[in-house]
């Protein structure tokens, strides 16, 4: 009997959430999967999770994720439309004078969340991949990704027929002033060319990917 791909995305999340493949397992508070539409013909990825995410268990949340629901909205979509996850699903972080802060990944540890991150595509199938800032750019489409010169362009990948990638909700956030909304029309722009997209993507004949 064929498992659905909700079935087989469950079967993952209760293998994921016992993995020990890094030492991040040692400082997580909670595994954070990844959460949406299991058949979702598009698919966000970010980098890793952040102290909220930690916290919950789930991605995106926090101001950092309402804005991304905003940008999701703004285009018509929710995350019931979507699958949202991260290349990481544990929190990577150093503890500074009793205070916990983020950090970049690891290459090893990205290396072993690697396997985990492949098999949720695979069951997913998506058309279009939208990376949330530079890091699962470089990881998504290629290593020298310029966020700069080739944010909103569509990539072929071996991941997904397109991908393309958008400024962080977190990093825009950072950048926004009282005359300035920091890259969140950017943010609403490439989600609704990955929108735009999908559809396309959808008319075209069906290609077997990795």
């Amino acid at each position: 009997m064929e498992v659905s791909a909700a079935e087989a995305l469950e079967q993952l999340r209760i293998e994921c959430e016992k993995c020990t493949r890094c030492a991040l397992a040692e400082t997580r508070r909670n595994v954070v999967f990844g959460e949406g539409n299991p058949e979702a013909p598009l698919m966000l990825v970010g980098e890793g999770p952040g102290e909220t995410e930690d916290a919950t268990g789930r991605p995106f949340v926090g101001r950092a994720g309402a804005l991304l629901d905003e940008a999701l909205a703004a285009c018509r979509i929710t995350r019931r439309h979507v699958y949202i996850c991260n290349v990481l699903k544990c929190r990577a972080c150093v503890i500074e004078n009793g205070r916990v802060r983020n950090r970049p990944p690891t290459a090893a540890e990205i290396e072993a969340c690697t396997p985990w991150l492949e098999r949720q595509i695979e069951i997913i199938q998506p058309l279009v991949i939208l990376c949330l800032g530079a890091p699962a750019a470089k990881f998504i489409i290629k290593k020298d990704f310029k966020m700069t010169q080739e944010r909103g362009k569509f990539f072929p990948t071996k991941y997904a027929r397109y991908a393309i990638a958008a400024l962080h909700p977190a990093y825009i956030l950072r950048q926004m002033g009282e005359n300035y909304d920091g890259g969140k029309s950017l943010l609403i722009a490439d989600i609704e060319a990955a929108r735009r997209k999908v559809i396309e993507a959808k008319k075209e004949p069906k290609l077997t990917l990795f």
